[in-house]
């Protein structure tokens, strides 16, 4: 009996989500909540219909100029960098 067959009996509540081999798309979405922090959300908003508001604003003109993220670490920068964590052998 492997582990799959095992958690699947033990919960009653088993859901699967794809988490990506790259975790790139990871770091983008963090990329860009700390835009929408920085451009956005920098300051006191005093109710939840306020900061829907400001973002859903911040959301469609970020958007309607079309802003992208500027990625500049390729994979062999990563190799270079990280290269005491994930050693050849």
């Amino acid at each position: 009996m492997d582990c799959f067959h095992l958690c699947g009996k033990s919960s009653t509540n088993l859901s699967f989500g794809w988490i990506s081999i790259h975790p790139s798309w990871l770091n983008m979405a963090e990329i860009e909540l700390d835009v929408l922090n920085g451009q956005c959300l920098n300051r006191h908003i005093s109710t939840i219909e306020m900061v829907e508001d400001e973002v859903q604003a911040w959301n469609n003109a970020r958007n309607s100029k079309k802003s992208k993220i500027n990625w500049q670490f390729t994979a062999t920068d990563a190799r270079i960098k990280l290269k005491r964590l994930f050693p050849s052998y």
